[in-house]
């Protein structure tokens, strides 16, 4: 490997220790909990426990990763370990748990130098190089796990793995794989079906007689054994783990919005409600209470889990049946990590209870992609404007407000650069989208100006946070649209594939021509 990758391994290393003082959310405390859970309870109370509001909630292996961090914790700081010490945050105990994450981010380099490898990004190359930048430098991955604090980039590196190893067409190990990551976080599990689908085309289907029954058992094996080994102590407790896994009375929508098509439809129900002057029950909770509970629409329809779930499944299946009537393993490679990339986008656009965060299931493999097609880049490009700027209010602290904006700016700024030294001509955008981008400026000046000088952030406090949800849904909707249509590779009616024909025949006889 080129010195200059693990140059920015540093360089990325070095910026997530500068960090270490930095403020963090309540998901510090969700974390250290789990640690305190794991050490002092046998497993059979593990998802039981209710002394704290933050319960156990991942699936088994990352209660299991828990408990191998606690027996290094209780060398460090005995008492975050104890369960009834609640929001205990020594320095110790803050050092202890981040450090972790930044140790833990080995697996997503791995996973980044395994996935460059396998879609043939040579090294010491521009493409490779930008790739580099990109991915191990990823400002969402920063915000998200090294200010807020998660363990996202240790998550991302399995599954980084499991697609190189897909794409090296090492089936049963990409299979095993993300078997194992699904249990540890469960929300991957939205990306299972371009796995699968992909599994069966070239790895199943492709075998006659014994041997395609062979191929499915041994995929089977390989699958499952993860899942027998996670909740198999657990095998008592199963419908009480699984409702801790799957929630559903939190509600359609988080406290903070996700920027996706509920957030526009939450906004029509009180447009509608201000409209038709409505005056909504006393006992009813609202969907901008900041609180995470089941809320109900006044105006609009109510939206249940089976209508959220129905609506991820309808749009997943047009990239799902393309990945599967591609023809060859050549053909399906790069359309595998678009069909991640939108079966992610569909469960975050339509999904129940959404995170913010969840926006970088969309931004991860989409940056891969960005260093190999001028296409991905450009759609990789505004779904990164988006996404990340709509990060920034997790970072809320008054310390924080230069911090974000600057890593924000410095990343968006470092994506164009980069993507414009790889592709010539430069990247075209529409002027609608141009348009979009210069949007984004108007929102932190009304927060930190406008907003302050008529005294509507005493009012209004809710504001800068509505407006980041509704105008980055406005983006989030916009790249999913264009990029469907670009994968499934649908022609706009206004323009016709036989217009594009002679402009080819016309460069084709030109370059002959200047060859002459």
């Amino acid at each position: 490997m080129s010195g200059y990758f693990w140059q920015f391994v540093g360089i990325s290393t070095a910026l997530k220790v500068l960090l270490l003082p930095a403020h963090f959310s309540t998901d510090f405390e969700v974390h250290r909990n789990w640690l305190a859970i794991t050490h002092s309870l046998p497993m059979n109370r593990w998802y039981v426990d209710t002394v704290s509001e933050w319960t156990l909630d991942y699936p088994p292996f990352f209660a299991y990763f828990e408990w191998l961090l606690s027996q290094m914790a209780k060398y460090v700081d005995p008492k975050m370990l104890v369960l009834s010490n609640l929001k205990y945050a020594s320095p110790e105990t803050v050092y202890f748990q981040k450090i972790s994450v930044i140790v833990t981010d080995l697996v997503y380099v791995l996973g980044v130098r395994s996935c460059l490898a396998a879609l043939g990004v040579a090294k010491n190359t521009q493409q490779h190089i930008t790739g580099c930048l990109l991915m191990l430098l990823n400002v969402g991955l920063i915000f998200v796990d090294h200010i807020h604090f998660q363990y996202n980039g240790f998550l991302f590196g399995l599954l980084l793995l499991s697609l190189s190893a897909l794409l090296k067409q090492r089936y049963l190990w990409s299979a095993f794989i993300f078997a194992v990551l699904l249990n540890f976080k469960h929300i991957f599990l939205y990306m299972a079906p371009a796995f699968a689908v992909y599994l069966l085309k070239f790895y199943c289907l492709n075998k006659n007689g014994n041997q395609f029954a062979l191929s499915v058992g041994k995929l089977l094996t390989v699958g499952l054994t993860p899942f027998v080994l996670s909740f198999g102590p657990f095998w008592r407790q199963l419908p009480q783990v699984i409702s801790r896994l799957f929630p559903f009375k939190r509600g359609l929508t988080h406290a903070y919005w996700a920027p996706n098509i509920w957030a526009l439809y939450n906004t029509a129900d009180k447009l509608a409600v201000l409209a038709l002057k409505r005056t909504p029950p006393n006992t009813m909770s609202s969907t901008s209470s900041g609180l995470v509970q089941e809320v109900k629409h006044i105006v609009l329809p109510n939206i249940t889990p089976e209508t959220t779930f129905l609506l991820t499944l309808v749009f997943m299946l047009p990239i799902l049946m393309k990945l599967f009537l591609t023809k060859t393993r050549d053909q399906a490679r790069l359309l595998m990590m678009r069909a991640v990339v939108l079966c992610a986008c569909s469960s975050f656009v339509f999904g129940w209870h959404v995170h913010e965060k969840a926006i970088l299931m969309c931004l991860i493999p989409l940056s891969l992609l960005a260093v190999v097609d001028r296409r991905d880049a450009k759609y990789a490009f505004i779904l990164s404007v988006a996404g990340y700027f709509s990060l920034l209010p997790l970072l809320f602290e008054l310390d924080l407000l230069v911090p974000r904006y600057a890593l924000y700016l410095t990343y968006v700024a470092m994506l164009y650069s980069q993507l414009d030294r790889i592709y010539k001509p430069k990247l075209k955008f529409q002027l609608v989208e141009f348009i979009y981008f210069v949007g984004f400026l108007t929102i932190p000046l009304y927060e930190h100006v406008f907003s302050r000088l008529f005294g509507v952030h005493e009012r209004l406090p809710f504001m800068p946070l509505l407006l980041t949800s509704l105008y980055c849904s406005l983006g989030v909707l916009y790249f999913f649209v264009r990029y469907y249509i670009y994968v499934l590779d649908i022609t706009w009616p206004i323009w016709p594939a036989k217009r594009r024909t002679p402009q080819v025949k016309f460069s084709a006889a030109k370059r002959k021509r200047k060859t002459k």
